[in-house]
């Protein structure tokens, strides 16, 4: 007498949802920035922030960052949207990179295609001062000629100032000689990097406030206009009195 094997039903599997291709993300990102951008805004751009109108949708700064939470971090959808060379699509690109990931290379490449202090600050400000290469940075950029260049070490100086709370003083000391080398630099956004460097690196602590000064003082004496007009100028900032009561009151916090 034989037996029929019972047939065995296996459970279906489940489909996996696949992830969207890279492309095809790069695709649905710069089509979503375009339909929020605003021809107004766009144009306003140009005189307001340097940015090449014509690889620029007009979206602000708000929906960019929103599109970046819904995302979420990716390093190479990071890395995609940059080579798009779309300004909005860059400044995704700062939200949407995974700071740990970013490498020495990728930041001097980055940096080399800085045109404008927009994406140059956004990058700065949101992304490189999250690595472990930032001070590294700092000091070979303050060296560069190219004014984007230039501006990026300082901002990003003045980002680390900013938001790096356990950093010690000694980089921010030794960054002051760089401070006063790059004073001399007449060019606008340069100059500008450099006093937001120096006011942020003066009013982190009384200690670093001390050496600021001192910087801002010899600035001041300088020969070259542009430093003397820095050094002054932001001398009056770190003397203010609401500046020295804020870091007693810092120093009295941590005793």
């Amino acid at each position: 007498m034989t037996t029929a094997k019972a047939k065995i039903r296996r459970p279906r599997a489940t489909p996996v949802a696949k992830a969207p291709a890279l492309r095809d993300q790069v695709r649905d990102a710069i089509a979503w920035l375009e339909g929020r951008g605003s021809r107004k805004r766009r144009e306003e751009m140009g005189p307001r922030y340097g940015v090449k109108t014509d690889k620029a949708f007009g979206v602000s700064i708000a929906d960019v960052q929103r599109l970046g939470k819904k995302l979420g971090p990716s390093h190479e959808l990071a890395a995609a949207l940059w080579d798009t060379g779309y300004y909005e699509a860059r400044l995704l690109a700062t939200f949407v990179e995974v700071p740990a990931l970013v490498t020495p290379a990728q930041m001097d490449r980055w940096c080399r295609d800085f045109d404008n202090w927009g994406i140059c600050d956004t990058a700065c400000f949101h992304l490189f001062d999250r690595t472990p290469h930032a001070f590294r940075k700092v000091e070979q950029w303050s060296r560069n000629r190219g004014e984007f260049v230039r501006r990026a070490a300082f901002a990003l100086l003045a980002c680390l100032a900013l938001h790096d709370k356990g950093a010690p003083d000694e980089p921010f000391l030794r960054s002051l000689a760089s401070i006063e080398v790059a004073g001399a630099d007449p060019r606008n956004f340069v100059k500008k990097g450099v006093s937001w460097a120096l006011r942020a690196v003066g009013e982190r602590n009384a200690r670093l406030n001390a050496a600021a000064i001192e910087s801002a003082r010899r600035m001041a004496a300088s020969p070259h206009a542009s430093a003397a007009w820095l050094g002054k100028d932001t001398l009056r900032q770190l003397i203010r009195p609401a500046v020295t009561r804020r870091l007693a009151a810092r120093e009295r916090a941590r005793r």
